[in-house]
């Protein structure tokens, strides 16, 4: 059994964090504040979701490693699970939390998701695995190499959500670069507009 694909897919998680964490650093406290256009997020709250997302994702991963595939935030029971509903309320728990909390939790969330996923083998990520659905997206059943592929652009994803309000910022060289992606642009334009029912 090979993990190369599993090995390059966590260089890109790694390469993307580092741009992002670089990328909110460099952002003043009035920045990290503006509400986001089309969003009940401020800028810093998708710095608080990414942070927060990847504990939910390093569950699904153990699962797999150990020969269960579940759908992300999956009990043992098999019960529904609202990412939505997730989503905000953690994002609503750190508001008042400044960048650095916000950062310093995410690196060692981040630690233990590249720790999950480094266990996993090419051919266990070679399975379908079960998406919920969204707001946004319905339920579907998608290849767990696929979306593995689409979530190591995440944090890309969502600078591209977080120039919304940073319009002098979207204009970066280095920035339009990282979010001029098919993926990202992709998910830009399937998250646009008003929710949908699930």
């Amino acid at each position: 059994m090979t993990n190369d694909t599993v090995l390059k897919l966590v260089g890109h998680f790694k390469e993307n964090r580092e741009r992002f964490i670089t990328f909110c650093r460099s952002l003043s406290e009035e920045e990290l504040g503006r509400d986001v256009p089309d969003s009940t997020y401020r800028v810093k709250d998708f710095v608080a979701h990414l942070g927060t997302l990847d504990t939910l994702l390093a569950l699904q991963f153990e699962a797999l490693a150990a020969g269960r595939m579940q759908s992300l935030g999956q009990d043992a029971s098999g019960g529904s699970f609202d990412v939505d509903e997730y989503n905000d309320r953690v994002v609503a728990e750190r508001r008042d939390w400044s960048l650095e909390q916000i950062l310093e939790e995410a690196a060692v969330n981040r630690e233990g998701f590249l720790a999950s996923l480094s266990r996993l083998t090419d051919e266990q990520i070679e399975q379908a695995v079960h998406f919920g659905g969204d707001n946004k997206r319905p339920p579907a059943d998608i290849a767990f190499k696929l979306f593995l592929r689409g979530l190591a652009r995440h944090d890309a994803i969502h600078v591209a959500d977080m120039v919304k309000a940073l319009p002098e910022r979207a204009e970066e060289p280095q920035i339009k670069e990282w979010i001029n992606d098919r993926v990202v642009q992709w998910y830009q334009t399937t998250m646009a507009g008003p929710a949908t029912s699930t």
